[in-house]
């Protein structure tokens, strides 16, 4: 049988024409977005569900981690701008836990999936964002060797065209710009990524009973291994209760190909692979966990639409953020913004945590502007988990807070790029900076 065959030449139909088009509608996306609309572009937010939120609400992560940093001892906000208006939505509409404490290092936030849907909703549409759901990026046509001319998306109503004056990749995978020719890495080098998980949550929880069960866990799991009756894919659990208590979500999978590193979120077969896996680790997890106090009566109310990706293609940008940034809490001229979180590698069977000196230190890192523009591509920035960063330091700046502070500064960049006729990398960064402080991103110039 021939391994490959000759499709039929079409024309496409255009969809529309746009000054700034985002793939993705996670963080990073929906702040780039945001930023475009609020600068007077015309944006289209192109989202392959029929959400937003992205490993936020797709992959059932429900936690938003890198909001905050220890500061010298006091843990604070660091993140902030379009992320303050999301987070308010959300609150608003009673979705929106306080922040939880983490090993007494910092903090994350949980928040309700459903309640950050109607909240993303709420803030592209009043910022003037039009948003495509239900659209799959397939392709690129170029202008030139370093111009993006258009997207190409699969809908119900079939292949369309988006053309842009500027794009912006938040796909997370890097998709848009490897269809451009962008350079990337995946890994580590030796062909190991950080390991992927199936998130869910189960319901039914006593909360009296269980009280601090995620203190309690970990030696039960112990326990149970001893004794044979479970084995766990990995050993550090994350269960945590939602705000109603009575739901709690679990974090307690790992996913592995059949040679045993982590499976491949760019693999179609190890994709489609991982998401039966996930689920059967899910139904023993929760098998566990109603011998737990608190936890006889559970049952799972909800497995996440897909498999929780960490890790598959970093773009290779202007400048590549190191593990050495992150744990020296380095700064940058170029600053669009601050990491406040550890690396946190999910490594084969459990997760490593490195941290900066704490409290010595600041606690965070600056994002540099150079770390979301391709040197090879005049009108494309990449923005979330598949900006330029070493394996080490993506594990890191990876998190919610950092793709909300890339996601805005490209955004705003591309408005500042389209104002003066010039390529991505001509920004002029001091406008930039004034413009993101303006409209409330924090750039971790104090303290």
């Amino acid at each position: 049988m021939a391994s490959t065959l000759t499709e039929p030449s079409r024309q496409t139909e255009v969809y529309g024409e746009y000054d700034v088009v985002v793939l993705g509608g996670g963080p990073a996306g929906i702040a780039a977005a945001v930023a475009a609309a609020r600068s007077g572009r015309s944006t289209l937010l192109i989202e392959r569900y029929g959400f937003l939120g992205g490993m936020g609400t797709a992959a059932g992560v429900t936690n938003f981690c890198g909001l905050h940093a220890n500061v010298h001892g006091d843990i604070r906000q660091v993140v902030h701008g379009v992320a303050d208006d999301l987070l308010s939505r959300i609150a608003a509409l009673g979705g929106l836990n306080a922040p939880h404490n983490l090993f007494g290092k910092t903090v994350a936030q949980a928040y309700d999936t459903a309640a950050y849907k109607i909240a993303a909703d709420d803030l592209l549409l009043s910022s003037g964002v039009k948003v495509l759901f239900h659209a799959l990026a397939a392709g690129v046509v170029m202008r030139s060797p370093r111009q993006v001319q258009a997207l190409l998306v699969e809908t119900k109503s079939g292949r369309r065209a988006v053309v842009g004056r500027a794009f912006i990749d938040c796909s997370g995978d890097g998709d848009l710009a490897a269809w451009a020719g962008a350079a990337y890495e995946k890994g580590d080098g030796h062909g190991n990524m950080l390991y992927p998980s199936t998130m869910f949550r189960i319901n039914g929880i006593d909360p009296e009973r269980a009280g601090k069960a995620w203190e309690t866990i970990p030696a039960l799991m112990l326990k149970a291994e001893a004794e044979g009756r479970y084995t766990f894919p990995r050993k550090t659990p994350i269960v945590r209760p939602q705000k109603s208590g009575i739901e709690w979500r679990v974090n307690l999978t790992q996913l592995a190909n059949a040679q045993g590193n982590a499976m491949d979120g760019t693999d179609a077969d190890e994709l489609s692979d991982a998401e039966a896996l996930g689920r059967r680790q899910i139904a023993s997890v929760a098998g566990f966990l109603r011998e737990v106090p608190g936890f006889e009566k559970s049952y799972i109310v909800d497995i996440a639409p897909q498999v929780g990706i960490r890790e598959t293609r970093r773009v290779q940008g202007l400048y590549m953020l190191t593990e050495a940034d992150v744990l020296e809490c380095a700064s940058f001229a170029d600053t669009i913004g601050v990491n406040g979180w550890p690396l946190e590698l999910h490594l084969k069977g459990d997760v490593e945590f490195r941290w900066p000196k704490i409290p010595e230190s600041r606690g965070f890192n600056h994002l540099p502007y150079r770390m979301t523009v391709p040197p090879a591509l005049d009108n494309l920035w990449v923005a979330g988990r598949c900006a330029s960063m070493t394996h080490e330091a993506q594990s890191a700046a990876r998190v919610t807070g950092a793709c909300f502070v890339m996601g805005q500064a490209a955004g705003t960049a591309a408005h500042l790029s389209l104002a003066a006729g010039c390529n991505a990398a001509d920004v002029e960064v001091p406008a930039l900076q004034s413009r993101l402080e303006s409209d409330g991103a924090y750039l971790g110039l104090a303290w």
